[in-house]
């Protein structure tokens, strides 16, 4: 099965795949905006609640390093969820589109 330009087309133009780019920018857009929200509310809390975040709750640790700490494992958690729905549901479909289109 070689690609030849007018599968291409074909593929690229199918409200298919256009529906699996809509879909696919939603959630990356959604995860993005996320993850802006509680990195630049960290931000803010450092910039006007600095004694806040600086209240001790061991010895030597303050409350603002776990939770610097929470955004990066929230990070992580965030690509996780990603990685997961592309492997089960976007990548399938798209594997899917491309078959069905290449069978021709």
């Amino acid at each position: 099965m070689s690609v030849t330009a007018s599968k291409v087309h074909e593929i690229i133009s199918s409200e298919t795949f256009k529906s699996l780019v809509r879909r696919r920018i939603l959630v990356s857009s959604a995860l993005t905006a996320i993850m802006l929200l509680v990195y630049i509310g960290f931000i803010l809390s450092i910039a006007f609640y600095r004694d806040a975040l600086a209240i001790q709750i061991l010895p030597h640790l303050p409350i603002g390093l776990p939770i610097g700490i929470g955004m990066i494992v929230f990070a992580w958690l965030l690509t996780g969820y990603y990685t997961r729905w592309a492997n089960r549901s976007y990548d399938h479909h798209v594997r899917d589109l491309r078959n069905k289109i290449l069978e021709r």
